[in-house]
């Protein structure tokens, strides 16, 4: 027995050598079980380094002050709702690339990743623009107080103004990961995020010649790392180093492709636009129990990332395995991709619930010790955590549904659970039955439970599978 223990072990080992070097690229054929752990691993990882750094930029930030906590919270919601644009591209860029490889199509799917590069750079001016002149206004209008917006304006006019950074190096992974390039996109993240978790104190608490810039120095770390990673992407697609490369004879608009990604991502687009505008709204709501609640909130909200961005990046997995086996004309290997991947997802949140309901408060406490910040962030995680098995079902199949280029339906489904349900239970529960900030944590995990049913109710009637993209 323990002899094949340890040649269980060493095959394990062997296939994650193999997956984070990005050595195995077919996924329409063979074991769908080594096909998902050849994918999720180094999405995994990938989401695994942005969480991280999530918990490290919010522990140094917890340093400065309550403030440049509920800061990082507010902007954070607003960066999200703007980024909706580039979401849902994301996910037109991720389906479209990922069933053109299946196909074995490789120049459209380079054709569809310049063209995604394009729009996305083009969103991030304007958004660039309009964050920087009007960082204040924005954080005025999210609730902040008078002292909030004068210590944390800096940070949301230059994550904003440099969001250039970011959004391209979301949306380049997004086509690495469309084209089983997982390991690159997983590099690209550790790059990013590990030159985040260096500079973060160096510019918030002032290192050497480096003055201190306090909160504003997490946004100047942000735009620093994940600028050089976007370089690093460039320097792969440009050299030939993934499965797409790209040249300068293929700097070309191509109005056909560009409108094809545009149609499929304005499911996306709407489908973000509801989830992050519905985050907003809470967020608001929030602002409305004090610095100190909405403190505690962030935090449990950046601890909770630790846990939901692996169990994304399995979700990750589903939709390049949809996207890909749809390409090469196999259905059925799609769906049954997509209900292992779910499986080994719920078994994963399980575990993670239950840690987060005996040690909720315990965790909230490594990052701040006032009273009513650990109360309130303890509070959230636990009651968040008892849906958590729902939620990686509801993860797997929405990202599923994506991976066909099928986002109108998720688009619905979220309309249902965050607009018509999610935002008037909460204004319900915390407002009128005068629950506070519980009524909206109780409303988050009821809404998110709602998603995940009906979200595997409909994936089941097969209609994601005619999809033509």
């Amino acid at each position: 027995m323990p002899h094949i223990n340890r040649i269980t072990l060493k095959r394990l080992f062997q296939h994650f050598i193999v997956a984070v070097t990005g050595k195995e690229t077919e996924f329409t054929s063979g074991s769908i079980r080594k096909a998902i752990f050849m994918l999720s691993i180094p999405m995994i990882l990938e989401m695994m380094m942005e969480s991280i750094f999530a918990i490290v930029d919010i522990a140094y930030v917890s340093q400065v002050s309550v403030n440049a906590v509920a800061t990082i919270g507010l902007t954070e919601s607003v960066v999200t709702l703007v980024y909706a644009v580039a979401i849902g591209l994301s996910m037109a860029a991720t389906a479209i690339v990922a069933r053109r490889i299946g196909a074995k199509d490789v120049k459209g799917a380079q054709e569809a990743a310049v063209q995604a590069i394009a729009l996305g750079v083009l969103v991030s001016l304007i958004v660039g623009v309009l964050g920087f002149i009007y960082a204040k206004d924005i954080l005025a209008l999210m609730g902040a107080e008078r002292d909030l917006i004068a210590e944390g304006s800096g940070y949301t006019k230059l994550l904003l103004g440099g969001n250039i950074t970011i959004l391209l190096l979301f949306l380049i992974n997004a086509i690495f990961r469309g084209a089983g390039d997982a390991s690159v996109a997983m590099w690209a993240l550790v790059l990013s995020n590990g030159l985040n978790i260096i500079l973060d104190p160096v510019f918030i608490f002032g290192w050497g010649p480096i003055p201190e810039y306090g909160v504003m120095g997490a946004a100047i770390a942000t735009n620093i790392g994940r600028g050089a990673a976007v370089v690093f992407q460039l320097a792969v697609l440009f050299f030939g180093w993934s499965r797409i490369q790209i040249g300068f004879k293929d700097m070309v608009i191509r109005f056909g492709v560009m409108l094809n990604l545009v149609k499929v991502s304005l499911g996306g687009i709407a489908q973000f636009l509801i989830g992050t505008s519905s985050w907003v709204f809470l967020m608001r709501m929030m602002s409305e129990f004090g610095s100190e609640v909405l403190a505690g909130y962030t935090i449990a909200i950046r601890v909770m990332l630790f846990t939901l961005m692996p169990s994304w990046g399995m979700s990750n997995a589903a939709a390049t395995l949809v996207g890909q086996n749809l390409g090469a004309k196999q259905p059925d290997r799609a769906e049954t991709s997509v209900w292992k991947t779910g499986k080994y997802n719920a078994w994963f949140m399980g575990i993670v619930s239950l840690v987060y309901l005996f040690f909720a408060y315990d965790i909230v406490g490594w990052f701040n010790t006032n009273p009513v910040v650990v109360e309130n962030g303890g509070l959230c995680l636990q009651i968040i955590a008892v849906g958590y098995v729902f939620y990686a079902y509801g993860m797997v199949v929405t990202q599923a549904f994506n991976g066909a280029g099928d986002t109108g339906t998720p688009t619905k489904l979220n309309l249902i659970a965050f607009w018509l349900f999610q935002l008037p239970f909460a204004y319900l529960t915390a407002i009128a039955f005068q629950w506070g900030a519980m009524g909206v944590f109780v409303a988050i995990t009821a809404a998110e439970i709602l998603l995940a049913v009906i979200s595997m109710v409909w994936f089941k009637k097969g209609k994601w599978k005619k999809v033509s993209v």
